[in-house]
């Protein structure tokens, strides 16, 4: 803006003053707005003025703080700061409401402003629309937190108090040279959070969705412990092994979409995750292909049961796990170069998720190729696709592993194939 502004022969600090002003006054429209579609319903004690012209007030107090010195921001904070008081104090003792979300959110507009005058354009835009998200999404938030259960959210307290007492104090320095203890609970969290996603959609939905769209649900937070929850309900309702079957043939698709969503969460540059694709997208279309054959028309109101991802001991497991597959995989590069490498991806046996974030974190470091890499993780895939008939076979009913064990081995093969071919064309152009 101040090359624009020298060029066209403007004072660049007008220019500079109108940008900000512009922003702020954005800023507190987007919120603004938002608080006054509320006027039909209730009645509104700060509108779109109001949030405006606080936005605007924030600006202006940062900007001036060189001229005016820094009383000017002290000045105008505690202004802000007593008006979101006594608008608290209107809203809850006088008129008998309840709520602080408008004095929060009035406050934070404030802040706002402030970052706008500190040039921090970005922050402040991208904060301002997860605000006016946050004011927008009342009502399915409070419905998210109906569905939570109360050992739900100490699950998820205790895994958060957790991480932020043993981040900080486990050391820099790797494991053996080889694993880094920040690393893994930083990647626990990350896979935990989208598993937990996953989790509450599941406890929201519930039967609503039906088995089929349960099994997928639970396929993204842990399919191997959806289709032994979905194994267990076979032995209950042995009549629905049509219906089980289909939900449990959906995890594939959900293991397929989880672990290539992993690979680019820790491989932030993709080309993990565009190897992977060709052969999972092969598995998916084979088992949609599968599920719409077999198709039920009515939907069946049982769901499954997951335990939560931030649950400590699920949460401990994955990261043991993910140490000791990036251990193994390591000391195999070392003694049995790439074949020896191969092996780890057994441990699909147990998580495929885990042994993709273990191959997505040595190709980063440049242990092992990408196209290595993304041939382990697609091998833990098939291996965790096959063995899902046998969880079926110890935890579920006769008549559920008869009619799901063909439909899984065919798909495993299907995508043995298309990984083979697919490592083929790679190599040959040298992807």
């Amino acid at each position: 803006m101040v090359d624009i502004a020298l060029r066209f022969g403007l004072d660049p600090l007008i220019v500079d003053f109108v940008q900000k002003i512009v922003i702020s006054l954005m800023i507190g429209i987007l919120i603004g707005l938002e608080r006054e579609r509320l006027r039909s319903d209730i009645k509104i004690f700060a509108g779109v003025r109001t949030f405006t012209l606080t936005c605007i007030m924030g600006m202006l107090s940062a900007f001036l703080i060189d001229y005016a010195g820094p009383s000017i921001l002290l000045i105008t904070t505690v202004f802000v700061g007593v008006t979101c008081v006594f608008l608290a104090y209107n809203i809850n003792i006088v008129q008998g409401s309840s709520g602080l979300t408008t004095s929060i959110s009035l406050f934070c507009t404030y802040l706002l402003g402030i970052l706008v005058a500190a040039d921090l354009f970005v922050i402040a835009i991208v904060t301002a629309v997860i605000v006016t998200f946050l004011l927008i999404e009342k009502k399915p938030l409070h419905s998210l937190a109906e569905n939570l259960s109360e050992r739900d959210i100490i699950d998820a307290l205790q895994f958060v108090a957790i991480t932020f007492i043993l981040y900080p104090v486990v050391p820099d320095e790797p494991v053996f040279g080889i694993i880094s203890l920040k690393s893994t609970i930083l990647i626990i969290v990350l896979i935990s959070s989208i598993s937990f996603v996953s989790y509450v959609l599941l406890k929201k939905i519930g039967t609503r969705g039906g088995i089929a769209y349960s099994g997928f649900l639970g396929g993204l937070a842990s399919s191997g412990a959806a289709i032994i929850s979905l194994s267990n309900l076979s032995k209950r309702r042995v009549s629905l092994s049509g219906h089980i079957c289909t939900g449990a043939l959906l995890t594939i698709v959900s293991m397929a979409i989880r672990d290539t969503t992993f690979a680019f969460l820790i491989d932030t540059s993709g080309k993990m995750a565009i190897l992977m694709i060709p052969p999972f997208l092969i598995m998916s279309a084979v088992t949609l292909m599968v599920v719409w054959r077999n198709r039920r028309s009515t939907i069946v109101n049982e769901t499954i049961d997951l335990r939560s991802p931030f649950a400590i001991m699920p949460a401990l497991s994955f990261g043991i796990l993910f140490m000791i597959i990036t251990l193994v995989a390591n000391i195999a590069q070392n003694y049995g170069g790439p074949m020896g490498i191969y092996a780890t991806a057994i441990g699909g046996m147990v998580s495929s998720s885990a042994v993709t974030v273990s191959m997505a974190s040595l190709a980063i470091n440049g242990t092992i190729s990408y196209p290595l890499a993304a041939q382990i993780a697609v091998m833990a895939g098939l291996i965790s696709t096959l063995a899902k008939p046998i969880y079926m076979k110890l935890t579920g009913a006769d008549q559920l592993f008869r009619k799901a064990t063909i439909h899984f081995i065919i798909i495993t093969i299907l995508g043995a194939v298309s990984l083979l071919i697919w490592s083929y064309y790679a190599a040959s152009v040298d992807m």
